[in-house]
């Protein structure tokens, strides 16, 4: 598998986006028009066909813009799994660290609660 820039990766993303929202082939202007990769058709048109060359879209028809292939859907569905799992994994130190700061916080109730009411506490 070819190791795509982050540019490429980009212009892909904004492919499948946009097909999945509309049905409709996509062409260059319409990701210059509505992403913010500040690039020009001509360029955008340079890396579909990159991105074509590939196997990540097809063009279904020589006047159409491109679809995705199954090559490209697979690539899109790993890196929302990657981008997924990765937000999981944040939520879960996030997690580990405010309940090992709410364990602190009863210990000190506790000692509080020990100290003002001559009780022990466990």
């Amino acid at each position: 598998m070819v190791a795509l820039d982050e540019r490429k990766i980009k212009i892909l993303k904004a492919i499948i986006q946009n097909y999945l929202d509309t049905g409709e082939p996509v062409g260059s202007r319409t990701i210059s028009k509505y992403t913010d990769l500040n690039l020009s058709s001509a360029t955008i048109r340079n890396e579909m066909s990159d991105l074509e060359e590939f196997g990540y879209i097809i063009q279904p028809h020589t006047s159409a813009g491109r679809i995705p292939s199954d090559k490209g859907y697979r690539l899109y569905v790993d890196m929302l799994l990657k981008e997924k799992i990765q937000e999981v994994d944040d939520m879960k130190k996030i997690l580990i660290e405010k309940a090992d700061k709410l364990e602190t916080i009863l210990q000190q109730v506790a000692k509080m609660l020990a100290v003002n009411t001559n009780y022990t506490t466990m």
